[in-house]
């Protein structure tokens, strides 16, 4: 069940709704967005129903969602699909938006190349990865807060907000400082406390599917996040495991149209994870769009040959320039408009 504040509702008010659920023996969890505060109930829903709840002060309306992830479930906003911004950049039904950049932070030298690269190829959200979460023990970890902090002056020298992701729980919080979007991976999907502390700090949240995972699966991970308070998350598809090897992992495109029938959070797709070459990220990334993604993720790197993480998969300048020809066209065709930059994008440029 799910109780939808008005936007006028005091915390009094919100806080007697949770006061009365918890003393039925239920529990509730408050997320506060930007224009309304929502309480999600779970416990017994029968017994909720005698509550009366739909004629406490403050509430708007009272629904009763049959769905395992209540919050994040297509039940629980029947209005239609939700926009989540990133640092001013839209990612929704109505938009098409490249987020660009390359799969680990080396040095200024090379994030700051790839971003302007990432930058003339329209995309408006520049990826990086400061914490590297690898099979190999032995393979590049990633640079940690100097890289995070190299995103910021790379940020600040572009304009592109940044997503990064983040590893473990205790990190989260200095994560957050730098980043104005959260990644988690596919790895982390079900680290369950990694989820709940992102939902609690309060940043947009990239959530990759799990390689072996199902879409339920992933939209319970998702449901994690939005019950410590974060509604503003986004899917991204990266494929699946399966028996075919002549791709890294399998693109489940299908995952699109039916995520998207049962949640109203956006869902984008990552062609490089998903291809693990550099010749299919383009034609991924049509299919993307074709099939209603509400964007697509891609590493760049401006010396691929020389990356230390993922180079095989990384676009270089020619590549960029025919993916956002592309993007552009196809995005036209499925009545999207490409992401706006930001306002400070457009003034650094």
């Amino acid at each position: 069940m799910v109780i939808v504040m008005t936007p006028d509702a005091t915390e009094d008010e919100i806080e007697a709704i949770v006061a009365q659920v918890e003393s039925a023996g239920g529990e509730a969890f408050v997320s506060r967005g930007v224009s309304r505060t929502i309480i999600g109930l779970i416990g017994d829903v029968e017994g909720f129903e005698t509550l009366n709840l739909a004629s406490r002060p403050g509430v708007a309306k009272v629904t009763r969602i049959s769905a395992k992830y209540k919050l994040v479930s297509r039940e629980h906003r029947p209005e239609g699909r939700s926009t989540v911004e990133v640092g001013g950049v839209p990612i929704g039904p109505d938009t098409m938006t490249l987020i660009a950049g390359p799969c680990a932070v080396e040095s200024p030298e090379q994030t700051l190349a790839a971003a302007v690269m990432a930058r003339d190829a329209g995309a408006t959200l520049l990826r990086g990865g400061a914490f590297k979460p690898r099979t190999s023990p032995y393979a590049f970890q990633g640079l940690g807060e100097l890289g995070l902090r190299i995103l910021a002056d790379v940020r600040a020298e572009t304009g592109l907000p940044v997503v990064t992701e983040v590893v473990a729980p205790h990190d989260v919080d200095m994560v957050a400082e730098y980043a104005d979007m959260l990644q988690i991976g596919t790895r982390n999907m079900q680290n369950f406390g990694l989820l709940q502390a992102a939902g609690r700090v309060g940043k947009p949240v990239l959530l990759k599917r799990g390689m072996n995972s199902t879409i339920e699966e992933w939209l319970m991970a998702a449901e994690y996040i939005a019950q410590r308070g974060c509604l503003d998350i986004v899917l991204c598809e990266r494929g699946i495991r399966t028996f075919e090897t002549s791709t890294r992992n399998t693109l489940d495109v299908s995952a699109v149209p039916v995520v998207q029938h049962l949640s109203h959070l956006p869902v984008m797709i990552d062609p490089s994870h998903s291809g693990g070459r550099r010749d299919l990220v383009l034609p991924l990334s049509r299919a993307a769009i074709a099939v209603g993604s509400d964007g697509v993720l891609v590493d760049v790197h401006p010396c691929p040959e020389e990356a230390l993480c993922d180079g095989p998969q990384a676009l270089m300048t020619e590549d960029l320039r025919e993916l956002s020809g592309s993007l552009e066209a196809l995005a036209v065709l499925m009545g999207r408009r490409p992401s706006a930059a930001p306002r400070r994008y457009l003034r650094a440029s």
